[in-house]
């Protein structure tokens, strides 16, 4: 069976320990999962089985969304509680709710953004969490992401409960690392929960334990379903075109986007719409 389960992924395991579970569990070999999670970390793991393997870099796209716990006074190596601390702890009393919120404002938008040295990353090849353990020097460039939203859920210092949405590629770790050090007391991530990734939210989302071999078919959720893009129909003498990977002229005046192909209600792929021409991107029949 083809698709995505929405799985709910619990604290002290990898994303690759859920996929590696699950191949065990189903017997299928062809599984993938959509954005990798700390171990530490718990919530909204998106896992392609089969075919759906193959729409993985289209669900990497979406937003995301995390309820994260912040505790100034203090900094890891990790960013994170499970790293070492690198300072006594400093008194962070003086900090208010207005305060935190002038900080947090400077995080909002496009900006750039330096993963934490432990992290998946790869650094001429050796994975970035490798060469830190071996007390390696190294440097990880920054990047750029995007901050759509944080809100500040309670605060009672020195914690403070937050929800970000967010794109792809942020670092819960380092944005808490960052607004400590924007506040001049340090910080780090205490607690991170996933929410939401695109479309898949925490309220269905599927709890590893519960699923085996004969019951897995029924929290599978269609490829097309799974997907966020608009929908574009073509007629069946067109059908041939797009299998055989040709682009097809159209006429309607549409900006340049990726959507979902369908011909009489069956879906075949992505494509991508530009300059009036729309091509598949990814054949899934």
């Amino acid at each position: 069976m083809d698709g995505v389960i929405n799985i709910l992924k619990p604290p002290g395991m990898t994303s690759h320990d859920v996929v590696d579970y699950l191949r065990r569990i189903i017997k299928i070999k062809r599984i993938g999962h959509t954005g990798t999670l700390d171990p530490g970390a718990a919530g909204v793991l998106p896992v392609c089985i089969g075919i759906a393997t193959k729409i993985v870099e289209f669900l990497t796209r979406d937003t995301k969304e995390y309820i994260c716990e912040l505790t100034l006074g203090n900094a890891t190596d990790t960013y994170d509680k499970y790293g070492n601390f690198l300072y006594e702890d400093i008194d962070c009393s003086f900090i208010n709710f207005n305060d935190l919120n002038k900080a947090i404002k400077n995080f909002i938008g496009e900006i750039e953004q330096k993963p934490p040295k432990f992290s998946a990353i790869k650094i001429n090849g050796k994975r970035a969490y490798d060469l830190a353990r071996e007390g390696l020097d190294f440097d990880i460039p920054s990047r750029k992401v995007t901050i759509y939203n944080i809100e500040v859920l309670s605060f009672n210092s020195p914690k403070a409960l937050l929800k970000v949405e967010c794109s792809k590629g942020t670092y819960i770790r380092s944005l808490c690392n960052d607004i400590g050090e924007e506040l001049k007391v340090k910080g780090y991530m205490s607690f991170l929960l996933r929410t939401r990734t695109g479309r898949f939210n925490i309220k269905n989302a599927v709890p590893l334990d519960i699923i085996n071999k004969d019951n897995y078919h029924k929290y599978v959720i269609k490829m097309e379903d799974a997907l966020e893009l608009p929908r574009y129909d073509v007629g069946l003498d067109y059908k041939k075109m797009i299998l055989n990977g040709n682009k097809i002229k159209i006429k309607d005046d549409l900006a340049s986007q990726l959507v979902k192909i369908y011909c009489q209600s069956e879906f075949l792929g992505i494509g991508k719409i530009e300059d009036k021409t729309l091509k598949i991107e990814k054949l899934l029949i």
